[in-house]
């Protein structure tokens, strides 16, 4: 079948196609038996934009700012881990396509291409993912090094204090509690069953190398050595007295994801970030809690304007786009969407999935009678019981 992609969808069926299976599903899976996963898409559906017609649209305008920059859409790419493994050095052509669309890219701790790669690309600044790490040292020095390339906006993850449990890697061998037949079944026999992938990205797209951290791994070899001493380094003492301190010596914007309460939000803010990202880490950690979309509302009438908010998870559209913003999102990130479209096509897909995003909105705001994304308001959505 030789599909032509037009919506996230699209993408991940070639995704599928294209990547051994313990790749896709890396990108694909969440944790335990997925019920948040589903719940982050699925609950888009219980808002429904409400058609005003009759106004005048001829002029809807897309372009916002998100945590103080321009951007011509109110999309961020989300810092995606290993997403290098999926197309041949895959964060430097997803910032490439995101210089392109003229909308932010965060960066990961744990992508393969490492900051000063990316800082290649062009002048446009981007934004940089870091955990809180148990050597405090790392930190600061990855902070220094994201500053001295550019980085004014880091994304600092707060829901990573241990490992949510992922089955689908387990199973594939990505991640610890598989045997040997099922590491080789479903490693080398899926590697070498996708020539191309084999040939692209597994020759071309060296070195295969947690590219942020190789010097501080310097005996690691493989990825799962890297992957063993990341999540070694999560640290579950930590509270919100450690964002103080990142704050203090952090003299960009500060964006905190991971937030699915008020009362987290709120101290996120207290702690100093002048954002939060309402995120359940796309369903990646404790199965079965709310879908980013469904706590979203009231996180934004808590915080009344004291913070900007952004939300990820299940959004695979310009109309989900649209009915974030207009339950009170400045702004949205997405993940899997654009891992999916590099792993199917390149920095192309991407840009071309972020066009698709954008014609979506126009629609929904035209169709609703918006013609500025600051004029999407709570009344262009209601909530289906």
């Amino acid at each position: 079948m030789n599909l032509v992609p037009v919506t996230s969808d699209d993408y991940r069926l070639i995704a599928e196609r294209k990547l051994p299976r313990a790749l896709f599903d890396y990108i694909d899976g969440g944790a335990y038996g997925e019920v948040t996963l589903r719940r982050n898409v699925s609950d888009f559906q219980r808002f429904s934009p409400r058609q005003s017609v009759m106004r005048d649209v001829s002029g809807v305008d897309t372009k916002t700012t998100l945590v103080g920059a321009e951007a011509n859409l109110p999309v961020a790419l989300a810092p995606v881990g290993m997403c290098g493994m999926f197309a041949r050095r895959a964060e430097a052509q997803a910032k490439r396509a995101a210089d392109r669309a003229g909308i932010p890219f965060a960066l990961s701790t744990v992508s393969i291409c490492s900051l000063e790669e990316v800082a290649t690309v062009s002048d446009i600044p981007f934004w940089f993912q870091l955990y809180m790490l148990r050597d405090r040292s790392v930190v600061r020095e990855m902070l220094g090094r994201a500053w001295s390339v550019g980085v004014r906006t880091l994304v600092f993850t707060v829901d990573l204090a241990v490992v949510g449990e992922r089955y689908r890697d387990t199973r594939n061998g990505i991640a610890g509690g598989a045997g040997a037949w099922g590491r080789f079944r479903s490693g080398l026999l899926s590697y070498l069953s996708h020539p191309r992938w084999l040939v692209d990205v597994g020759i071309k797209g060296k070195p295969h190398l947690f590219g942020n951290l190789a010097e501080y791994v310097p005996a690691a070899t493989s990825l799962p050595e890297y992957r063993e001493w990341v999540e070694s380094q999560f640290d579950p003492s930590v509270t919100w007295k450690d964002i103080e301190w990142l704050r203090g010596i952090w003299n960009g914007k500060l964006i905190i994801k991971g937030v699915l309460t008020p009362e987290d939000a709120e101290s996120a803010v207290q702690s100093g970030a002048d954002a939060v990202v309402v995120s359940n880490h796309g369903g990646r950690q404790l199965d079965g809690v709310s879908s980013s979309i469904a706590a979203l509302p009231a996180i934004a009438e808590h915080l009344e304007g004291r913070a900007e908010i952004m939300m990820d998870g299940g959004v695979r559209s310009g109309l989900d786009v649209f009915r974030a913003h207009a339950l009170g999102a400045s702004g949205v990130m997405i993940g899997r969407p654009w891992a999916y479209a590099v792993a199917a096509r390149g920095e192309t897909g991407v840009l071309s999935l972020m066009e698709a995003f954008r014609r979506e909105m126009v629609v929904a705001m035209a169709l609703s009678g918006a013609t500025s994304v600051e004029g999407i308001t709570p009344d262009n959505i209601q909530c289906e019981v």
